[in-house]
């Protein structure tokens, strides 16, 4: 039943609990580089009080878990140009990890006055556990704030609210933000999805009058996306068109206060971006990331449509439902009234922001990563664009029902794709499009429930038949 027009939409309780039964599925365990090194901010800030990571780095070397040259070279050889050792990754998901990593350091105290012999180093299981649980964590908020997000718009669209939970649901299970929830948690993108999420929901509620503590709010919140992946202040073009545009519009003569509020929220961003402005400066000697990073980036975006549509690395490839979700922005930039259309304006300009940044990457295929985890970010997004698709196909039967299959056939696509990838069954290199349809269609539906069970009663095996570095 849809809610009443004003009333508050019910909580979906519903996905919380099934997010907490799906606890005991959260991988706790750090493996690959770009994990150590976002540990290592949080490890680094909590124990020793900087931003200097040999002693991190030498752990994860000498434990074995990073034993590689490559990884040795990169990080226990170069510096930086203040002599100190290279961090690729930012601070934001070191401070928005931080709680529940003292809350584990606290519990480690507390077991060790009742005679736990616990290390209190920061690297022992229950800080690791409490990193993958805070990331799953933000990726189940990135989940019920797009799911708010699509409520926001409701209010332009009526039929969009119901769509809301199922629509999360659905890009929950369809798209990456799965394997990066329940696999690789220490990766910093369910963390970036909530980040973006926050600053979209922040933007739907802005807009509406770009009162000065609400751009103060939005320039907050932007400052957090670029802390947690420097890429996504690309999604600031959005409401920043958006602005532009009220301004050009109306006619009340409140210009000049308006842009008087927008300084205020760029000060706001500048003065909360200052923790990662430090870390900079203390790296690497001037606010930005480090030169290593830089010359990777192309900015003709040389591989943008590689990036999209390469059938070995493209994103539309590794996850179908984002083409159906892209054709959901499009129907609400149709079904929206003329003086809202600009929302899916931006919303498409923002995904676009996205492939142009993520197809100046040198490195775009992202080499051995699951899927096209540079996307993962676009998670709100996608949420909105397929409850437009899921509203816009309700009254016809027949369009109806093929999309409900295609929904279907997506999800189970990223599902019998994180099997294949975990259990080893295709090259982490490449993805083969017609051997992965066959697997995930034919040879899945017989081998997934016992993936399942070995996923929950012998989890290690799968890592120890795979122990294959990831970009």
């Amino acid at each position: 039943m849809e809610p009443r027009p004003g009333a508050p939409a019910p909580f979906p309780w519903l996905l919380l609990l099934v997010f907490l039964i799906s606890l005991p599925a959260v991988t706790t365990r750090i493996y690959a580089s770009d994990e150590i090194q976002y540990v290592a901010y949080l490890r680094s800030l909590w124990f020793d009080r900087d931003v200097s990571f040999e002693n991190e780095y030498r752990h994860f070397y000498d434990a074995g878990i990073a034993r590689s040259q490559n990884f040795h070279e990169t990080f226990l050889e170069r510096t930086t140009e203040t002599g100190r050792r290279i961090n690729f990754a930012t601070i934001g998901c070191g401070l928005l990890w931080a709680p529940f990593y003292a809350a584990a350091d606290a519990g480690v105290q507390v077991a060790n006055l009742q005679g736990a012999r616990i290390p209190r180093d920061g690297y022992s299981q229950p800080y690791v556990a409490a990193v993958a649980y805070a990331s799953a964590f933000y990726g189940l908020l990135a989940l019920l704030l797009s799911a708010q997000a699509v409520r926001l718009l409701s209010t332009h669209w009526r039929k969009l609210g119901p769509r809301a939970v199922p629509s999360a649901v659905l890009v929950w299970i369809g798209t990456p933000l799965l394997f990066y929830m329940y696999i690789a948690p220490p990766m910093s993108h369910a963390t970036s999805a909530f980040a973006v999420a926050l600053f979209v929901v922040t933007w739907l509620r802005v807009r509406d009058n770009w009162s000065v503590g609400g751009l103060i709010a939005l320039g907050a919140a932007t400052a957090l996306m670029a802390m947690v992946r420097e890429q996504d202040a690309f999604f600031a073009v959005g409401p920043a068109i958006d602005f532009l545009h009220a301004q050009a519009t109306r006619r009340d003569g409140e210009a000049a206060r308006r842009f008087a509020h927008a300084v205020a929220g760029v000060a706001a961003a500048v003065v909360a971006f200052t923790p990662q402005a430090m870390a900079y400066i203390a790296l690497n000697g001037y606010v930005g990331p480090s030169r290593l990073v830089a010359r990777k980036m192309t900015w003709t975006s040389p591989h943008a449509v590689e990036v999209v549509a390469s059938p070995a690395h493209g994103f539309f490839v590794w996850t179908p439902l984002a083409v159906l979700a892209i054709v959901g922005l499009f129907i609400l930039l149709r079904r929206l009234a003329a003086g809202h259309r600009q929302i899916a304006v931006c919303l498409i300009v923002m995904t676009a922001m996205q492939i142009y940044v993520a197809g100046s990457v040198e490195s775009w295929t992202v080499a051995g990563a699951f899927g096209q985890r540079r996307f993962v970010a676009l998670t709100p997004i996608l949420v909105v664009g397929l409850a437009a698709l899921l509203t816009a196909v309700a009254s016809g039967r027949l369009i109806s029902f093929l999309t409900t299959i295609a929904v279907i056939a997506a999800c189970w696509w990223n599902v019998g794709v994180m099997a294949q990838f975990g259990a080893g069954m295709m090259n982490r290199q490449t993805l083969e499009p017609a051997r992965i349809a066959y697997n995930t269609f034919v040879v899945m539906p017989q081998t997934l429930p016992g993936l399942a069970w070995r996923y929950v009663v012998d989890r290690a095996s799968f890592y120890e038949s795979a122990r294959r570095p990831r970009e």
